[in-house]
């Protein structure tokens, strides 16, 4: 998978051209370059996430909010999500420093997950196919 991503990145990155929302390249490297196993990492990833996200997003409690968070940058660090686990990142820094968590940041963190979602059902679909 990580290969072929490579191949189509190929030509030279431009500065306008969007990353994808996971880093392929280092999903590769954590499933050695296993293929199938990627696949099942994005799928358990995708349950992940959306029960993680879920669970942000109903939480009131300081420690709720912080273990959603922290789940949530875990699971996104280890198979590439970067922009989620940046996100997730600058949101515990925020709690951590006394700020509280607004709905709009969360809301902001729905975006880059849905992003994510979006991503991976093609990609699983792509294989399917």
């Amino acid at each position: 998978m990580a290969e072929r991503a490579l191949a189509q990145d190929a030509v030279p990155v431009d500065a306008k051209r969007p990353m994808r929302p996971i880093d392929l390249v280092h999903l590769a490297k954590q499933c050695l370059g296993d293929e199938n196993l990627e696949l099942e990492v994005l799928r358990l990833f995708e349950t992940t996430l959306k029960t993680y996200y879920e669970r942000l997003t109903l939480a009131t409690a300081f420690d709720d909010l912080a273990i959603n968070l922290h789940s949530i940058k875990g699971a996104a660090a280890g198979v590439g999500a970067w922009a989620i686990a940046d996100q997730a990142k600058a949101m515990e820094a925020e709690m951590r420093d006394g700020r509280p968590l607004r709905a709009e940041r969360i809301a902001d963190l729905g975006i880059a997950v849905e992003e994510v979602r979006d991503f991976i059902s093609r990609m699983l679909a792509d294989e399917a196919a």
